[in-house]
Formats: C-alpha cells, structure tokens, sequence
C-alpha cells in the first residue's frame, strides 16, 4: 500500500508542476478563410472562376510562447498556405509550411533572434505602405514585383520571406525599430525549379504622429532555375534592392508611398542571360489611400507604374478596393482593377499568365474572409 500511495502522490506532484508549467507557456491555432469570385479580361479574353485569397490569403498556423522569466520568451511559428476553392496548396505543394516555420527568443530589452523560414525585413518595411497589405493574389504591388516578363526573368525579385534565415528584431525603441537578416542559400522545386544563393537584407521603420517612413536594402546574391523551353539552365543575378516607404494619417485617410529599385549586375558574356536579354533592371512604384469611412468600412485605392531600364517594357495600374466587416472575424470585399502593358510588358495579378505583350487586363472580384 505505501508503494502506492508514494506512486500517486509522484504523479499528483508531476501534474501539479505541469499545470504550473503551461500556465507559463501557450499554443494558438489560427486561421484564415478567404474565398472570391472573379471577372477577368485577359487581352480581349473574357473569363469567370472562383479563386481563394483576395483580400489575406487563406491560411492555417500554431504560434506559441514560452516565459522563461527575466523578460524572455521562447517563440514559434508555423503557418501553411493552402486555396480553399479546391484544397490544394498555396504556390509549392512540397512545403507543409510554405507561409512561415521558424523559432526563437525574444528579449524585451535586447530584442528577437529567430531562424527558419520568415518574413524579411523588406517586407516589413513596405507592407504598412500598401493599401492592399501586399496580398499575393490581388495587390497590385505584389503583381507588378513578382511579374513573369522576358527582360526581367533573371532580375531576382525579392518574394518577401526567406529559408534558411537568420534575424534580429529590434524593441521598439520609441517608434523607431531595425531589423537584419542573413539567409542561406535555398532550393525550391516549385513554381520553378530554382536555387537562391545567400542574401542580405536589413531595413529600418518609424512609426509615430500619424507619420510612418522605412527604408530597406537587400542584397542578393547569384543563382540559377530552370525553366521550360530553354536550352538549359538560367542564371539569376546578383541583384540589390533599394526600397524607401512612406505613410502619413489625416483624419479618417491614410496616404503611403513606396518605391523600389532592383539593380541585376551584368550578365557573363555568352551566358544564356545575356544572350537572350533577361536581366535587366526595374522600378516599382505605388501611390496609395486607405479611408475609414466607418467603422466598419473601408475604401482602398492605389496605382502603381513598373519601368523596366533598358527596354521599352512599362505597366500602369489602378486598382479600387471596399470592405465590409460583419464581425470581427468576418468581412466581405470588393476589388476593381486595371493594368495597362506597354511594349513586351507581359504583366497581370498573380496566378494569371498573359500569352501576349502590350495587353490591357481588366479584374473584379467578389469575395468573403472569415478569420478563427
């Protein structure tokens, strides 16, 4: 009987400390539902689907935090994309957690050290300056930087998260806050088949008055893809990115600016780049307004221009937004949009290819976000 006793009050010890434990620690489950239907004229060409992510990509994650005392905490976080018309994968179904999957500390005096796959620090830079919060699928900054165009196939563009990386966050020190980064090099299989060496990327923000400013650097070193249809494989350049960003509040309107400039170093003599003309440099440029009109509306619009140097390759865009919140979880939303190609510019929203240059796309979505 005293064997007994002793083995219970252990195991009542053990759970005692355990709850004593997780009330020191947490894990969140969350989530976003984000569906829409589309009306696009792609160069003449009329067409109808239901698509996922038009206004927060659809997504499910775990975050935690651990409180190891003295200010410390232990974090993670790992977030899958997924398209919630068909429940298949967002952009590369060979990653579980294509979105976010990393971990780390975070000090509220010296700041966050975290590794794995996260947002850069560019990203964060200019996402307060976007009206459309750099949405992957219905941004019009995000088209316009991650565009499919000829000229630019081996201009490396800058995706906005990075494997393989290291980065530090500073505390906000009074609005102002820096944040530095350094990722290995990564290989994907997915859209493309492609290798990225080792980048660096740092940024600074203030954020204070109604007033919000940034700048950005990035610095990315050379790598290859393959794509179909060339002969072998191409080489993606060096690239350095310049990004400043600007925001300013008055009243129930917000206004933001943000321009960016990839430079490609020169491509080798005779290489498969320079031969078919694929690196040259870009500008990225968007004005934009958000307005609160009430409390739970509101009204987004921005136009954006991408100027590829070099080349007569040039888009003009304008794109309207309105959203409705029904709740705290849940809005609906409306998006209009027009983008003008000059020249060979090939550009549309993501997930949209266009077969011809200098074609006008016109959009319009209907569509539904629930978040849990």
């Amino acid at each position: 009987m005293r064997l007994i006793t002793q083995g219970m009050c252990g195991a009542t010890l053990i759970l005692a400390a355990g709850s004593a434990m997780a009330a020191d620690s947490s894990v969140t489950l969350y989530g976003v539902a984000d569906s829409f239907i589309q009306y696009l004229d792609n160069g003449g060409a009329h067409s109808f689907s239901e698509r996922s992510g038009g206004s927060t990509g659809s997504l499910f994650g775990l975050k935690g935090n651990e409180d190891l005392g003295g200010g410390l905490a232990a974090q993670f976080d790992v977030e899958s994309g997924f398209n919630i018309n068909n429940g298949s994968a967002f952009v590369d179904t060979s990653a579980l957690f294509y979105r976010q999957a990393w971990v780390g500390l975070n000090d509220m005096k010296y700041g966050a050290l975290t590794f794995g796959r996260q947002y850069e620090p560019s990203f964060r830079a200019i996402y307060p300056s976007d009206p459309f919060r750099a949405n992957e699928i219905m941004s019009p900054f995000s088209a316009l930087v991650l565009a499919v165009d000829r000229n630019t196939l081996s201009t490396q563009y800058d995706s906005g998260r990075a494997s393989n990386s290291i980065l530090y966050q500073s505390p906000n020190l009074q609005g102002l806050q820096f944040y530095g980064m350094y990722a290995f090099s990564a290989t994907v299989a997915q859209p493309v088949p492609s290798t990225t060496g080792n980048m660096l990327n740092v940024a600074a923000t203030y954020s204070g008055y109604g007033f919000y400013a940034a700048l950005s650097y990035v610095n990315q070193h050379a790598g290859q893809e393959t794509i179909t249809g060339l002969p072998g494989s191409l080489g993606l350049l060096g690239t350095e990115h310049f990004i400043g960003a600007l925001g300013y509040q008055i009243g129930i309107v917000n206004l933001t600016f943000n321009y960016s400039y990839q430079h490609a170093k020169d491509a080798p003599a005779r290489s498969l780049a320079a031969l078919l003309g694929t690196a040259h440099s870009l500008s990225v440029a968007e004005l934009g307004a958000t307005i609160q009109a009430t409390a739970a509306d509101s009204i987004e619009i921005a136009g954006v221009q991408r100027n590829v140097r070099g080349a007569h390759d040039n888009t003009l865009g304008v794109q309207l937004g309105f959203d409705h919140s029904l709740s705290r979880r849940t809005s609906l939303y409306a998006r209009a949009g027009y983008m003008k190609n000059n020249g060979s510019a090939t550009v549309s929203w993501p997930g949209i290819t266009v077969s011809e240059p200098g074609t006008r796309q016109v959009l319009a979505t209907l569509g539904m976000t629930h978040r849990f």
